[in-house]
């Protein structure tokens, strides 16, 4: 640590006209970088990891590489331009029809053989971001200064990497990650591509287990098709128990008719809640409060009565709800949705490009030269 002056050539290769420094070359930086490789890892790894850049800055300092916030946000810039054009070339040779197969064949060879099934889950979580009229001065002027939009999230695992520890807590060897906050069709795409190399081929069986939006189901259909798809199981008791209240209130008989039907649809009669939320409708008036909504969760229950089958993903071994991705969106929030943050568009996916390298094992790829 400290400062270190070094005396280096610098002159015109014969060869080929270029004036250079073949030290810096052999180091790895461009003609006019200021930051080694190394110090530039270890910033952009550390911004990924703190609350803030200036977070990021106070932890550098204490390593003694005395650096502000604003010299890491460039950084970060930099490296996470870089890490997205590297994910998007990942994901196009990932689907590309000439590239896909060697892609299968490395996830192949990465697996040795194992055998395994697949789990992926999805949600999705809101960010906050600039609006056009962020700066518009005076405050009292009203305008649109905050945009939320959704990041869509996904955690892919096997289920064969799920460690049970000495407290009885599960815990996941390897989990991987896929975000964006863009639309349905570029998600959908950056998640078969991450399911790919992670072994989408090879798995005996894959599970996608979610709540029940729309749009997850509609990518599912389209991307992952012949996957087993499963509701998470806490948001369908929701459903019910938005019935039971509709019917009975906060009355004891709330709980007295929800209780059972929960226990029957855990333990692989679906059929039995749809024919009670039937009958159920069946004794309503047409002018009734509740009719509308046993009208509404009925439906929800038909339309994903194929995704309810919890006996039969249990004995698999899979899990009933989506609590990896649940945990994952909350990681995610702790890093971008802190009290005073507000994104651009660059800043958050650059940042985001960083984060996802990091969590999937791809970080050492961003340095293509190591001294």
């Amino acid at each position: 640590m400290g400062e270190v002056q070094i005396e280096a050539a610098y002159g015109q290769d014969p060869a080929s006209g270029a004036w250079l420094c073949p030290l810096r070359l052999r180091w790895g930086l461009s003609p006019r970088q200021e930051m080694s490789p190394e110090l530039e890892d270890r910033l952009c790894y550390t911004a990924t990891r703190a609350g803030s850049f200036e977070a990021a800055a106070e932890l550098a300092a204490k390593w003694d590489s005395p650096v502000d916030g604003a010299t890491i946000h460039r950084h970060v810039q930099q490296v996470g331009g870089r890490a997205e054009r590297l994910q998007e070339a990942r994901v196009a040779r990932a689907l590309d029809h000439r590239t896909r197969p060697e892609v299968v064949a490395e996830a192949a060879r990465h697996l040795g053989g194992r055998v395994f099934s697949l789990l992926i889950e999805l949600d999705g979580w809101m960010v906050r971001e600039r609006a056009a009229q962020w700066g518009l001065k005076p405050p009292e002027i009203k305008a649109e200064r905050v945009l939320w939009h959704e990041m869509k999230s996904a955690a892919i695992f096997r289920l064969e990497d799920r460690v049970v520890k000495d407290g009885g807590r599960r815990l996941l060897v390897e989990k991987f990650t896929v975000a964006w906050r863009g639309g349905v069709e570029e998600f959908g795409r950056r998640l078969q591509a991450e399911a790919l190399r992670r072994g989408l081929c090879q798995a005996r069986r894959v599970y996608v287990v979610a709540d029940g939006a729309v749009w997850i189901w509609n990518l599912v259909a389209d991307r992952l098709s012949g996957s087993v798809e499963l509701v998470d199981f806490y948001h369908a008791s929701q459903h019910v128990w938005a019935v039971a209240h509709a019917l009975y209130g906060e009355e004891p008989q709330a709980a007295a008719w929800a209780v059972p039907l929960l226990h029957q649809l855990k333990h692989g009669e679906a059929g039995r809640l749809v024919g009670e939320l039937g009958r159920a409708l069946g004794e309503l008036s047409q002018d009734s409060a509740a009719r509308a909504v046993v009208e509404g969760e009925r439906a929800y229950f038909e339309r994903h009565l194929g995704r309810l089958d919890y006996a039969g993903a249990a004995q698999a071994g899979c899990p009933l709800g989506s609590g990896a991705v649940e945990s994952l969106c909350g990681q995610l929030q702790d890093r971008f949705k802190r009290t005073g943050q507000f994104w651009s568009w660059p800043g958050e996916t650059q940042l985001l490009a960083l984060e996802l390298a990091r969590r999937n094992l791809d970080w050492d790829q961003l340095w293509s030269t190591t001294w």
